[in-house]
């Protein structure tokens, strides 16, 4: 027999959808208010931002506050529609009229999917958009340090590039460390020292201008210095790795869509930088996992919300605005654990909805449902 949408499931889409769709607004506004308005005003009065960009920065924040609202607002939604629904006897009814407990949240769990979507691409495709833009606005990124340490099929290190700052494809201050063939156990000997002024990223290479070389002997002596106009480095793949990895210095993971992070992650692998690795494998994986919390969540404040007629509303309340609180502060703990290499990624990844089902399993039995 197939099941057909009935005026219940209607009449419960519709409460949730819109008191769902309040928590997520008041939210947004509590999140945006206290901080991130003041400052962009500040900005604004100070001349460094005009109105327009002013309206669009915080235009362009909305995003990020959105990954975390959808899941925070479904909770409180589906928490205060059926504590409502509860108060007013209207699930005992329900409950009389035959219908179970899986009947009563099925309208339930298909906004949760529907939100679920939602969360998922917000941080794949809203957000990374939406950061760079804010990046572009407010004057792009700044630039740091980067070092790059090229080496040969034995994994011994050939040369190691050190660019003081750089702005897009242009780099300055640029060091490279030209290191000898012959290995030693407790030290790698220099063989030359370049320093150039400037330096340019091309398709196939990297050229610097301006050089200076800085001839050493074995003794670490400088025995000769040399002037020459420019001079190629990091031929091939190794420039273009070494491009990607610099861009992304300065990132952070939200700022990177899931195919760009998942080719991101798979450099990191292979240049052998592994705290980066796991730290990254990590956060994409909780792209993945972190959207299906939306459905945990709603089922959790669909629980919560079974309650007696004369309990107190606040018990529901405290608990759901306990376990978000310890869902988003464990979350940094875990990226720590991921990034140390204590527990695999996929661990640290899966742990927190893996916790928010254990939950669900406890308070299920004990609403006796």
């Amino acid at each position: 027999m197939k099941s057909k949408i009935t005026i219940y499931d209607k009449y419960i889409f519709n409460q949730v959808l819109v008191t769902t769709f309040v928590a997520i607004l008041l939210f947004t506004v509590v999140w945006i208010a206290p901080e991130m308005l003041l400052n962009t005003i500040k900005k604004t009065l100070a001349g460094d931002y005009g109105v327009k960009t002013a309206i669009l920065v915080l235009f362009y924040e909305l995003p990020k506050i959105l990954g975390k609202a959808f899941p925070v607002g479904l909770l409180l939604g589906t928490l205060f529609t059926f504590d409502k629904l509860s108060k007013d006897s209207e699930l005992t009814i329900f409950r009389a009229v035959g219908l179970s407990f899986k009947r009563i949240i099925a309208p339930v769990l298909v906004l949760s999917l529907f939100v679920t979507w939602l969360c998922f691409l917000t941080g794949d495709k809203l957000i990374p958009y939406a950061v760079n833009k804010a990046g572009a606005l407010k004057g792009g990124y700044i630039s740091t340090q980067y070092i790059y340490t090229q080496k040969d099929k034995n994994n011994v290190p050939t040369s190691s590039v050190i660019v003081s700052r750089f702005s897009k494809d242009t780099m300055y201050n640029v060091i490279v460390l030209d290191f000898q063939k012959k290995q030693y156990d407790d030290v790698h000997q220099l063989n030359n020292i370049y320093y150039a002024k400037t330096g340019k990223n091309f398709p196939d290479k990297w050229k610097l201008y301006d050089i200076t070389q800085y001839k050493i002997s074995t003794d670490g002596i400088f025995v000769e210095i040399n002037k020459q106009p420019e001079m190629d480095i990091l031929q091939g793949e190794d420039a273009k790795n070494a491009y990607t990895l610099m861009t992304y210095s300065v990132k952070k993971e939200r700022e990177i869509n899931n195919r760009d992070l998942k080719n991101y992650i798979k450099l990191l692998k292979k240049e052998g930088l592994d705290e980066e690795y796991r730290y990254m494998l990590n956060k994409y994986l909780q792209r993945f996992f972190h959207p299906f919390v939306c459905v945990l969540l709603a089922i959790m404040g669909t629980l919560l919300g079974f309650s007696k007629p004369r309990e107190q509303r606040l018990i529901g309340f405290t608990i759901a605005i306990g376990c978000i609180f310890l869902y988003y502060i464990t979350l940094p703990f875990f990226d720590l654990l991921a990034e140390k290499g204590v527990l695999h990624p996929f661990i640290t990844a899966i742990f927190p909805p893996i916790a928010f089902l254990c939950a669900i399993i406890a308070f299920y039995k004990s609403k006796d449902l």
